[in-house]
């Protein structure tokens, strides 16, 4: 079966849209595999710039499917694909924005931080509801939350599943921007357009720099920092974006 829809609506944007309405979107293994395969297409695909996932307006993801989970004991998590789906949605190295609507609950939730640009809609809410049910988050939750948040409110959500409101989540930097919810897709869709048309080469050099801020020192990433502007410095396209810019004209970016 097709868990996720995929479209290009605008030049260089690539859409998935989950697609499992009577599970409320459940993360099943086969979602993920479907996420995982587009999204290396489109890391291979130099006509997309910036991908974009979504839910439907009423839920983006409710969790992982507990039918599936039910079943894994200690020794099947031992080989459990999950680890290995979520680890490859991680080192996607384009753009990935992330537009919800309704509940992003669980594994939803973790989809979410999974991205680099997050856009609510006013309805949204997010969980980690998990400790209902005995356990942990078990894909980046706590690690990923309190990155972003600190460790006493993640403490908090994680330990006892109060929902987060769409306002709550902007103000505590788990999301950019809230929109009225019919227009949170095209919103997401509008900014993922307007990066897609920036240089891809400073783009992806701008996504790494960033992705490693909790994992060195401030000099270690001030080091990275720097010798990726300078690596920047052979392309033609900082050429051309200071061409363009003396010229008073927009830059032709290429990838080069």
């Amino acid at each position: 079966m097709n868990y996720i829809k995929t479209s290009s609506p605008k030049e260089g944007v690539a859409l998935i849209e989950l697609n499992r309405p009577e599970k409320r979107n459940a993360l099943n293994n086969a979602t993920l595999q479907e996420i995982v395969e587009r999204l290396q297409a489109y890391d291979a695909d130099t006509d997309i710039k910036a991908v974009v996932i979504t839910g439907n307006t009423q839920c983006f993801a409710a969790g992982a499917d507990l039918n599936e989970l039910i079943q894994l004991d200690t020794v099947s998590l031992q080989t459990d694909i999950r680890p290995t789906l979520w680890k490859r949605i991680d080192e996607f190295s384009k753009p990935l924005l992330i537009a919800v609507n309704g509940y992003a609950l669980g594994a939803g939730f973790e989809l979410v931080l999974h991205g680099d640009i997050v856009v609510t809609g006013e309805n949204a809410q997010f969980a980690l509801p998990e400790i209902g049910l005995g356990m942990l988050p078990g894909a980046g939750g706590t690690q990923r939350l309190a990155r972003l948040v600190g460790q006493q409110l993640a403490m908090r959500w994680a330990m006892t599943g109060e929902r987060i409101s769409a306002l709550s989540a902007q103000q505590h930097g788990i999301t950019t921007q809230i929109c009225p919810t019919d227009l949170t897709v095209q919103y997401t869709i509008d900014l993922a357009a307007k990066i897609a048309k920036q240089a891809p080469l400073a783009i992806h050099a701008i996504k790494q720099s960033l992705k490693t801020i909790h994992e060195v020192n401030l000099s270690q990433g001030l080091k990275q920092e720097r010798q990726l502007f300078v690596w920047l410095a052979a392309t033609q396209d900082r050429q051309e974006g200071i061409r363009a810019f003396l010229e008073k004209r927009q830059p032709i970016f290429r990838g080069m």
